[in-house]
């Protein structure tokens, strides 16, 4: 890992932040293997110069090769420029010149390890090297004036870097300097160049505004919510409650009694009943849904549906709810059935399908499961609540059931007719 001296206070990780890390992680894996020597990274040399030593570099063309070979990249350019990025972030830089670009030539760069005090450093030393270039001494006097009050304290901490540098051996001192002006060309860029580390501080508060950000999930979920008044919830349940009334054993008595209590099992034989008496029929008128639930009611319903002659979607609906209760072994069995019998081309009983349930429910049945057929049941549900049910309910087979009348007889209840009457 390259260290780049003393950045930011690190702060909580966003979706940004874990995007701007993931594209950084890159960055570093590439340079680590450009400097291990020992897995094929390029050789970093110390090189002899008219009477002096440059320590710890790599020439421009070594770097380009290597990027070439090792990340399978045919075209030079591209090499030049990849290698260009990655210097602009400052994990290595020219020896020699301000500007971070890559150059295909004997160019020698070296890998990179606050500003105030770097700039007064550079005015400390008497070398030509690092005399400040005209916007380093510009940016000089812009601190000192915005410092003016801390400048003496920003120059004794430069002086006592400067003794410590002193006190370092001479190859290491002139490595540490072209690293220190290395990251600062990163951070504080010749102008005119790219500058990689700049955020703009409108778009920063922007997406980090907290209550801009509460704002936007708040409208987010109003716009998810049903714009319904609760009157009108209100009424609604008021007459969901009415018209359930007589049927809720905690609001009326049931007629007949509840078995458990009265051990009189009269309630379960006429739930058990093929013939339903006018309390379960009326039921039936609530929703297609009380329909379906009531064993007598889907045999009503699907005797009706036979005599249109479109009974199809009924079964396939039924035979949906049977699959969902089969055993796991017997699942993938049982979907291949209901998809020849109803959705395969030229099925005996073919139902009618909008073509995105089709599409769905034909990549579902490649991996067939018990909720397979969801969105095509669904479908047919609503076919049928919108258009078989309402026939049904004025049909002449539930009128006649709603219309009957029925005499139930109890066990405690006794009728004294004849000899049996008090009297006779």
């Amino acid at each position: 890992m390259v260290d780049h001296g003393p950045l930011e206070s690190p702060t909580p990780i966003g979706q940004t932040d874990l995007a701007i890390l993931s594209y950084f992680l890159l960055i570093e894996d590439i340079v680590s293997r450009l400097q291990d020597e020992k897995t094929g990274g390029v050789p970093i040399r110390t090189v002899k110069s008219f009477l002096s030593k440059i320590p710890s570099v790599v020439s421009g063309t070594d770097i380009v090769q290597w990027l070439m070979k090792n990340l399978c990249i045919d075209d030079t350019a591209e090499a030049i420029h990849l290698g260009s990025l990655i210097a602009a972030h400052g994990y290595f830089f020219p020896i020699s010149d301000h500007v971070l670009t890559l150059k295909d030539d004997g160019t020698f760069y070296r890998f990179q390890v606050s500003h105030a005090i770097y700039l007064c450093k550079r005015t400390m030393q008497n070398k030509a090297r690092l005399e400040l270039a005209d916007y380093e001494a510009e940016n000089l006097a812009r601190l000192q004036r915005a410092f003016a009050r801390k400048w003496e304290f920003i120059f004794m901490q430069a002086e006592a870097q400067v003794k410590i540098d002193r006190k370092k051996d001479k190859v290491e001192r002139k490595i540490l300097d072209s690293q220190e002006r290395a990251f600062w060309d990163v951070h504080r860029p010749v102008p005119g160049c790219v500058n990689t580390t700049e955020m703009d501080i409108r778009k920063c508060r922007r997406e980090r505004n907290p209550h801009r950000v509460r704002k936007i999930s708040f409208l987010n979920t109003q716009l998810d919510r049903h714009c319904i008044k609760m009157s009108k919830v209100a009424d609604s349940l008021m007459g969901y409650t009415e018209q359930f009334m007589e049927y809720d054993p905690l609001v009326s008595s049931p007629e007949p009694s509840n078995p458990w209590i009265s051990d009189d099992a009269t309630y379960w034989d006429l739930e058990a009943s093929k013939d339903p008496n006018q309390h379960r029929v009326k039921k039936w008128g609530f929703s297609l849904d009380e329909a379906l639930r009531d064993p007598a009611g889907r045999e009503q319903f699907l005797k009706f549906l036979e005599s249109e002659f479109s009974s199809e979607n009924l079964r396939f609906w039924l035979a949906v709810q049977d699959l969902k209760r089969q055993p796991l072994q017997d699942v993938a069995t049982r979907a291949q059935e209901i998809w020849q019998e109803f959705l395969a081309e030229g099925a005996p009983s073919s139902i009618n399908l909008d073509s995105h349930s089709y599409e769905v429910t034909s990549q579902n049945i490649k991996d067939p499961g018990r909720f397979s057929f969801e969105d095509a049941q669904e479908h047919i549900f609503k076919l049928m609540k919108s258009d078989s049910y309402s026939r049904f309910l004025r049909s002449s087979i539930y009128q006649d059931l709603l219309l009957a009348r029925k005499k139930v007889t109890f066990p405690n209840v006794h009728a004294f007719t004849g000899a049996n009457a008090p009297n006779a």
